[in-house]
């Protein structure tokens, strides 16, 4: 390891690269080249270049980085896997049949799936969250209407995940580094998520397109889950909840989900065993496997391996501590905190709070929500911003960084601002 300044040319050069890297992603469909052939060769270039550097000093490094890009996508994997399995017992038909029922037009429906991705990303997580409110969203938009709901669940899954210890990798990073308490996050950070959920939202709505020749018209097929059906879906969800009581055994989250898709298949297997009659009891791991999308996790792949060669080489806390200083006072804190989380539109939030827990040395709890507030959701702002919203772009094809930019950013930034204002106002009323 070296300072940042032992080998400035390099850094430069790699800062160079990252940022020619992600032009390219942006403009992937200009230049008619994949954004995951990209991400993945601009994340192997810079560690190639720290390699150029360092000789093999550079492969313990990589292992560490390794190992964080390792728990990530095989979480990724596990949950599409256990989202599958949904789809393949007819969940989501399930929902669109009752939620058609309803008749709700299309603005009632954003805020409807809006408000479920809020809440269920505090619970689960905003990752997960995403990826089933975005099967939901599917069944009832089409055209402009379904990149509208797409940008609006990563804000929401973003939104939630940030007042709470387990909805986001922030939160989790840093209520495990004893920086709040959960009642602290909860207490500090809702009602500004709410803001910012409720302010995109509202903005969000306005771009809808109302023509009815984006409204899905089909009449969704009438029909009633077995009761083992329902027991396989339950268990399903309940697996969901699995990486929570992983991390209370010190384990990490992906073996949660692991577990879960076990304990899924053995029910499967049991209930088809006992009946005999034809159902939706058969499942095909080997085609549900298939269907998950590989380019969207090699996108992921390759972003991570860029942000963490930015961290080796000390390029993000080069960065933070630019923005904090020495010793920053209250307004330093809130500057530096909500520069950081537009910042974090532009890199991963993981590297930048890992930075920032060794920077800011501060004992307010309410300064950590702060900066998990902004990290968490200022990724938002921009769709490869977050893993949500990564995520995203996989499953909603049409959804890419100029339409996405088009359509949320500023949504997402208005949004972001007055998630910042409510927590100042709550700063100076409970402090």
């Amino acid at each position: 390891m070296y300072s940042f300044f032992q080998f400035l040319p390099m850094t430069v050069l790699a800062s160079m690269l990252f940022g020619a890297g992600y032009i390219l992603i942006t403009l992937e469909h200009r230049f008619n080249m994949h954004k995951a052939v990209t991400a993945t060769a601009l994340g192997a270039a810079l560690w190639i270049l720290i390699g150029f550097m360092e000789g093999h000093g550079a492969e313990v490094a990589l292992e560490e980085i390794g190992s964080e890009i390792f728990g990530l996508v095989v979480f990724l994997l596990a949950a599409m896997t256990l989202v599958e399995i949904l789809i393949h017992y007819r969940f989501f038909d399930l929902v669109y049949m009752r939620l058609q029922a309803l008749r709700l037009t299309d603005v009632h429906q954003l805020w409807l799936i809006g408000i479920l991705a809020f809440f269920l990303s505090a619970v689960i997580d905003n990752l997960t969250t995403t990826i089933v409110m975005l099967q939901i969203a599917r069944r009832f938009f089409r055209g402009k209407n379904l990149l509208v709901a797409a940008a609006g669940i990563v804000i929401a899954a973003n939104a939630g995940g940030a007042f709470s210890p387990i909805g986001d990798v922030t939160t989790i990073m840093l209520w495990l580094a004893g920086k709040f308490t959960a009642p602290e996050v909860l207490a500090w950070g809702f009602m500004p998520a709410v803001i910012l959920f409720g302010v995109s939202m509202w903005f969000l709505m306005q771009k809808l397109d109302r023509d009815t020749a984006d409204v899905s018209e089909e009449n969704p097929e009438n029909f009633s889950l077995l009761r083992s059906e329902r027991i396989v879906i339950t268990a399903t969800f309940v697996s969901f909840t699995f990486p929570v009581i992983a991390h209370f055994f010190g384990l990490p989250p992906y073996i949660g989900l692991l577990f879960g898709i076990g304990l899924v298949g053995s029910l499967v297997t049991f209930f088809s065993k006992i009946r005999t009659h034809q159902s939706h009891l058969s499942l095909d791991v080997e085609k549900i496997l298939k269907r998950t999308d590989l380019a969207s996790i090699l996108f992921f792949i390759g972003i991570l391996l860029a942000v963490g060669a930015l961290k080796h080489l000390h390029v993000l806390s080069f960065i933070s501590h630019a923005v904090f200083g020495s010793n920053p006072s209250f307004w330093g804190y809130v500057v530096g905190n909500s520069f950081l989380g537009v910042f974090s539109a532009i890199v991963d939030n993981i590297p930048l709070t890992a930075a920032a827990i060794d920077i800011v040395h501060s004992s307010d709890p309410a300064i950590w929500v702060l900066l998990a507030l902004a990290v968490g959701t200022g990724g938002s702002m921009l769709v490869i911003g977050s893993a949500a919203g990564v995520v995203a772009m996989g499953i909603v094809k049409e959804l890419t960084f100029k339409r996405y930019l088009e359509i949320a950013s500023l949504p997402a930034f208005i949004g972001y601002g007055a998630a910042i204002a409510v927590w100042y106002l709550q700063y100076q009323l409970f402090r």
